[in-house]
This record gives C-alpha cells, sequence and structure tokens, in this order.
C-alpha cells in the first residue's frame, strides 16, 4: 500500500493508539485474546481455547473462532490511515479446534478505498492446521472512532 509521508505518519499514530487500547478492550479480555502482530492493513491475533468454549455438542462453539477472525478484521481495517466499520463478514468452517489448541488468527486487508475495504482471514490452530477462512468488507468511517465508554 503506497501512502503519502502524512498518510504513513497518521498510519504509524493509528497503530499506536490501537496497540494502546488493546487492554481495555472487554470482548478481547473476556475471551482473552492476545494482539500478537499489527502493522499497516495486517493483524495476527490468538486466544487459547477453554473447556468452557465448547457447544452443546462437545465441540468448541464456532463463535470463537468468528470472533478471532473479526478481532483481527477490525484491528487490520482499522491499522490504515481512516477507521472503518465492517458491513460483511462471510466465515468457512475448514476443521474443528479441540480444548487447549492456540488459535492464532491473521487479517490481511485485500483493498481498502474510499467507499469499501475488502479483507482476508485466516484461522489455523498452533500447528498450523486450518480451522476457517473468512472475508470480510468495511466501510470507512467519516470521524474518528469514539472510545468513550457507552453509556
Amino acid at each position: 500500500m503506497n501512502q503519502s509521508p502524512e498518510e504513513a505518519a497518521r498510519t504509524a499514530e493509528t497503530i499506536a493508539r490501537l496497540k494502546s487500547l488493546e487492554a481495555a478492550e472487554p470482548i478481547a479480555a473476556f475471551l482473552q485474546m492476545r494482539l500478537l502482530e499489527l502493522s499497516p492493513g495486517y493483524a495476527r491475533v490468538s486466544a487459547k481455547l477453554k473447556p468452557e468454549y465448547r457447544n452443546f455438542n462437545g465441540v468448541i462453539f464456532g463463535g470463537i473462532a468468528m470472533s478471532l477472525a473479526d478481532q483481527a478484521f477490525a484491528y487490520a481495517s482499522n491499522s490504515l490511515s481512516h477507521p472503518s466499520v465492517a458491513t460483511q463478514m462471510n466465515v468457512h468452517f475448514v476443521a474443528g479446534p479441540a480444548v487447549d489448541d492456540e488459535l492464532i488468527a491473521e487479517c490481511r486487508v485485500v483493498r481498502s478505498g474510499r467507499r469499501v475495504g475488502i479483507s482476508q482471514m485466516t484461522v489455523t490452530n498452533q500447528d498450523g492446521k486450518l480451522i476457517a477462512v473468512a472475508t470480510g468488507t468495511t466501510v470507512p468511517l467519516n470521524s474518528v472512532i469514539n472510545h468513550e465508554k457507552p453509556g
């Protein structure tokens, strides 16, 4: 992604701000997600799977892998010089993870335009086994992200 010096400076500030907000994000804390890597248009996030994440069939609830992919998606798409919000996400489950697996979600922004952004995500376990693949669409926000607490 070619950026002007001004855009590159804004992107660097944005990445620093996102990294500083990681610890304060409630859903990430609840699921014990960790931001492993963040660079312009790319993010890698992980979480260790607990027995509590199993569904009524005794397998890991698919929403956990989706949440991890969504978290990487949010970081990657918001790591560029303008904030964005997801409008669509499509997930294909390839394999089921196991309790105690470490899931790693990676997201790469494929396109970040003035009207739409497109990203690709993968979720693997600690051995590199593919768990899910996803795509997502974003639209840029016209204002700075509001980081105030809801209420």
